[in-house]
């Protein structure tokens, strides 16, 4: 009498011709077919605690490692060959959803295209308008850059924001100021933007960020930190002017456009005390870019007025550091330096300096961001 065969998952009494063997084991053939499969790459059978995969394709840890990746936007899992990459992000995607990726123009946040200057001159600025309310919708934006891109310059372009609820950032490459107020096309833009309820200052959350290549404070690394260092004293010496021109509220401020708080009586401490501090971007002149100086303290809007006033500003005291000594700047006082802006070049500035209050004794009654 032969010795009686068992499998060895189950226990149960098998024939010679009821079972196979697998990685040294006897199973039969029930627990064969529930307890392991076939890989569809190699063909290898595998234990089915151990497939990879998911509900279209089998796979064994091997041909997984070697071959095989997810999509970041379904997860289905794609062989090698089939993943699309999208230029901006190094993130596989299959096929069906690279082609949606395609048709999207919010880009993800990290999207950094090369720029493309706009504009004659030494002193460009790019800008980073946040709207809200009315939705991270594709659609939206592709209305809002036909009107920016309409001649096939790339102009601007969408970004997501994570700050942001219900919409998007509005990212300008760099363009001069000029470029900014009698080029580009911001007020049909932020008209659009208003048409399909998208707002800005009054969402709260938004914020008119804007960028400063740093090529324009001098051709050498000395001479672009001593014109930096002065436009951090200017911003720390006349905090309190620069507030009330922000339309921030404090706790906005302290959340995403804080001040370093390192005031001392000359520019240089006073830059040397903001670099000591680490304070990282969420400040009011973030310093943490390779290539530019970010002002981040102002409100969004999307009143074209209040935002020619603001690049405005930007430029007024930029240049008023890169023309000033350390000694005269830190000697200036806020009412010399709105009496030295040139009221012609500047109406939108002046207009605004005098609704805010903060124009030399021609106050105008203050008025309110209406969006």
């Amino acid at each position: 009498m032969s010795e009686k065969i068992y499998c060895s998952c189950c226990g149960i009494a098998v024939e010679e011709d009821e079972y196979q063997i697998f990685e040294d084991r006897i199973l039969c053939d029930t627990c064969l077919e529930e307890r392991t499969t076939v890989c569809d790459h190699c063909g290898e059978r595998i234990w089915r605690d151990e497939v990879e995969g998911d509900d279209y394709i089998t796979l064994c840890v091997r041909c997984w490692d070697n071959h095989y990746t997810t999509c970041e936007e379904c997860g289905r899992v794609i062989h090698y060959d089939n993943a699309h990459y999208d230029d901006d992000e190094d993130l596989p995607y299959c096929e069906r959803c690279y082609a949606k990726l395609k048709s999207r123009c919010i880009h993800q946040y990290n999207y950094k295209p090369e720029p493309i200057f706009y504009g004659s001159g030494s002193l460009f600025m790019g800008v980073e308008l946040e709207i809200d309310g009315g939705g991270e919708n594709h659609e939206n934006a592709q209305s809002l850059l036909n009107i920016a891109n309409c001649d096939g310059h790339c102009r601007v372009y969408c970004k997501h924001d994570g700050s942001i609820h219900q919409g998007f950032e509005i990212v300008s490459n760099p363009m001069t100021l000029d470029y900014h107020l009698y080029d580009m096309n911001w007020q049909e833009i932020m008209e659009e933007a208003l048409s399909m309820d998208y707002v800005s200052h009054n969402a709260g959350t938004c914020g008119l960020h804007v960028h400063v290549g740093r090529s324009a404070f001098g051709d050498s690394d000395e001479l672009q930190e001593s014109s930096i260092g002065r436009v951090v004293f200017f911003v720390e010496k006349h905090w309190n002017e620069l507030v009330k021109f922000s339309r921030r509220s404090p706790s906005q401020l302290n959340r995403w456009a804080a001040r370093y708080a390192t005031i001392s009586d000359t520019a240089k401490e006073t830059y040397r005390k903001a670099k000591d501090k680490y304070a990282g971007r969420y400040v009011a002149v973030n310093l943490e870019n390779y290539a530019t100086i970010e002002f981040r303290m102002f409100r969004g809007t999307l009143r074209y007025k209040t935002f020619a006033a603001i690049l405005q500003l930007v430029e007024e005291i930029c240049q008023l550091a890169i023309c000033c000594s350390d000694s005269d700047l830190e000697a200036l006082s806020w009412s010399e330096f709105v009496r030295a802006i040139d009221r012609e070049a500047k109406p939108e500035l002046i207009e605004y300096l005098k609704s805010k209050r903060l124009y030399v004794n021609e106050a105008e009654p203050e008025t309110e961001e209406d969006e």
